[in-house]
C-alpha cells in the first residue's frame, strides 16, 4: 500500500469511528488522529517520500514520547493502543 493510499484509508477509518465507537474509543481515535495527522503533515512539508511503514514508525515514536511524558491515563492509553493496532493493520 502506498503512503497516500494508507493516509486515505486511515482518514476513512477515523471517520468511521464516529458512527460505531464508544466515548472512550472516540477520545482515543481523536488523540491518535492528531498524532497521525501531525506525522503526515511533517512528511508532506519536508517533501519526504515515506512508506506506510515509515509513517507508522513516525507515529509510534510520537506516541511513545507522549506515553513517557504521562499525557494519558493507563485506561486511555489502552484504548489508544487498541485503535492504533487496528489502524496499523490497514497498512499490512
Amino acid at each position: 500500500m502506498s503512503f497516500q493510499e494508507y493516509v486515505d484509508a486511515a482518514q476513512q477509518f477515523f471517520d468511521a469511528l464516529v458512527d460505531r465507537a464508544t466515548d472512550d474509543e472516540l477520545f482515543a481515535g481523536g488523540y491518535l488522529r492528531g498524532h497521525f495527522d501531525l506525522a503526515v503533515g511533517y512528511a508532506q512539508v519536508a517533501g519526504e517520500q515515506m512508506s506506510a511503514q515509515e509513517l507508522n514508525e513516525s507515529v509510534e515514536k510520537s506516541l511513545v514520547k507522549a506515553y513517557r511524558s504521562g499525557e494519558l491515563t493507563e485506561e486511555d492509553k489502552a484504548h489508544v493502543v487498541d485503535i492504533w493496532e487496528q489502524l496499523k493493520a490497514l497498512a499490512a
